[in-house]
């Protein structure tokens, strides 16, 4: 039976930054967070906004990311979107996340 294959993005990521909205907002409820599991799945929150993901590893040469659309709540309304995010050193990811139909934000998160 062949080995999965495993990567470095798996794990729970605290977000630090967002563009689009200040700590204050994105750590009202939570710390906020996303998780991506090896299996392409996860979940995260920020602010009012959360759901769970759907996604697949991408690979490019030497870059790896996770490419996922999610579905979820913003304020206790259905909500869903996509996103993606990648490694920018061991500890750290970048990403963007979208809300279908509205707002889009980059942001960073370390590793929990």
């Amino acid at each position: 039976m062949p080995k999965k294959k495993t990567t470095a993005i798996a794990g729970t990521w605290h977000i630090y930054e967002m563009e689009q909205w200040g700590e204050d907002y994105f750590n009202m409820e939570v710390q906020a967070y996303i998780t991506v599991n090896q299996g392409g799945t996860g979940d995260f929150q920020f602010g009012l906004v959360s759901g769970g993901l759907d996604g697949e590893f991408v690979s490019d040469g030497d870059t790896e990311r996770f490419e996922f659309t999610w579905e979820g709540n913003d304020e206790c309304d259905e909500a869903s979107g996509s996103g993606w995010l990648r490694l920018k050193s061991t500890d750290e990811v970048e990403g963007s996340i979208k809300l279908h139909y509205g707002d889009r934000s980059r942001f960073a998160a370390r590793r929990a």
